[in-house]
């Protein structure tokens, strides 16, 4: 068993985005494949670090880069700033999103009629997104995530969704979570919501503690997720 892990540079039209891809190349044939989608932080460590854990699995992780030339804003203001853009033209965001998941069925090694996509915090918000837009893939995942919809046409999603979610994650509002459930259910697709009491945002991420309360690591709530997580990307790539 090796694992590889490389770089892989993509476009969405005349930007440049440098994504991550995590495999086992003493894997045969072709494989199912795992999108990530990165927080506000753009795709770092903590990215790459679950694009293994996937890898781990038999899967292929591929980390997308939806800000484009690796960036990673490192001060607040700069995240919001390069977030919030995307954020507020969601038109914009797709294309980057879709251009990903394209690059993902190209690859020889990948098994395009198997590809779900999970990401954190902003990144659950562009896991949905592909959802959202009909992409042909078996579930979205989304984790501590942003979770209101864009202003775009609404199209048939076909993918398996879970939200798993902070209760007291004040970026993510009980109102924002009924909305949410109304749209699925309306959508008529397969969704689940996992509601963690006692979790806020950020509870995926070892080490997160903002001191006011509003980012917090959870271990238990993260557990359950991930666990759920890996479930769900089992059953819908067929593996019982």
């Amino acid at each position: 068993m090796a694992i590889i892990e490389k770089p892989v540079e993509y476009f969405d039209q005349d930007k440049k985005c440098i994504g991550y891809m995590v495999y086992d190349d003493a894997l045969s044939g072709k494989k199912p494949c795992v999108l990530i989608n990165h927080a506000w932080s753009g795709l770092d460590q903590f990215s790459k670090n679950k694009a293994l854990e996937i890898a781990n699995k038999g899967y292929i992780g591929f980390c997308l880069d939806n800000y484009g030339n690796g960036y990673e804003p490192a001060a607040l203001e700069d995240k919001q700033n390069t977030m919030l853009p995307l954020k507020e033209d969601r038109a914009k965001l797709l294309k980057r999103l879709l251009a990903g998941l394209e690059k993902a069925k190209n690859f020889d090694i990948v098994d395009k009629k198997n590809i779900a996509t999970l990401g954190f915090c902003f990144g659950g918000l562009c896991a949905l997104d592909i959802a959202r837009s009909g992409a042909d893939i078996k579930a979205a995942i989304s984790f501590h995530g942003l979770l209101d919809a864009p202003n775009l046409s609404k199209n048939k999603i076909k993918a398996k969704i879970l939200v798993a979610h902070g209760w007291d994650d004040p970026m993510a509002t009980p109102n924002d979570v009924l909305k949410l459930s109304k749209e699925l259910t309306e959508s008529g697709c397969d969704w689940q919501l996992h509601a963690y009491g006692k979790t806020t945002h950020a509870f995926m991420v070892p080490g997160a503690d903002s001191g006011d309360g509003v980012l917090k690591h959870n271990s238990t709530s993260e557990n359950r997720a991930w666990s759920s997580a890996l479930d769900l990307i089992s059953t819908s790539f067929g593996e019982v």
